[in-house]
């Protein structure tokens, strides 16, 4: 019964740097400039990519040292496919990977925009602030 066939696929890995910008603005994400993508994909300690009958429709990345501290990015799926638990998919295999390969003392980040912390919330992520800190961040200027 093909019918039933889930039509989409979850691969390790890093989508090209063209399909990573399409992935990003796509879903409402900023862009990133094709020369940094193109450092940072190869960078990547674990990544996923969300596939609808072979075409690329969601991301999700895992950053780091490998060692003490990892950061959740570029989780996202584009909008015509959002509502379908792809986002929960995709955290589910990157947290699974973190949690096999990634030492017990490592610290795990991400930054939530909207209502994307309810879902970062079911895979155990809370907020820093009561923990006594704070997250912070800064973009760099533009050169």
């Amino acid at each position: 019964m093909e019918a039933n066939r889930d039509p989409y696929e979850i691969r390790p890995g890093v989508p090209s740097v063209e399909v990573y910008r399409l992935l990003r603005t796509g879903a409402g994400l900023s862009d990133k400039s094709a020369e940094a993508a193109a450092v940072a994909l190869p960078r990547t300690w674990y990544g996923v990519v969300l596939y609808h009958r072979g075409t690329a429709v969601g991301m999700g990345r895992v950053v780091g040292d490998g060692g003490t501290a990892f950061q959740v990015v570029d989780v996202c799926v584009l909008p015509a496919h959002q509502g379908q638990g792809l986002g929960k998919r995709i955290m589910g295999a990157l947290t699974a990977e973190l949690e096999r390969g990634a030492p017990a003392t490592a610290y795990v980040s991400l930054i939530a925009d909207g209502p994307a912390r309810f879902l970062y919330e079911k895979f155990g992520f809370a907020d820093v602030a009561a923990h006594d800190s704070v997250g912070m961040y800064r973009y760099l200027s533009p050169r």
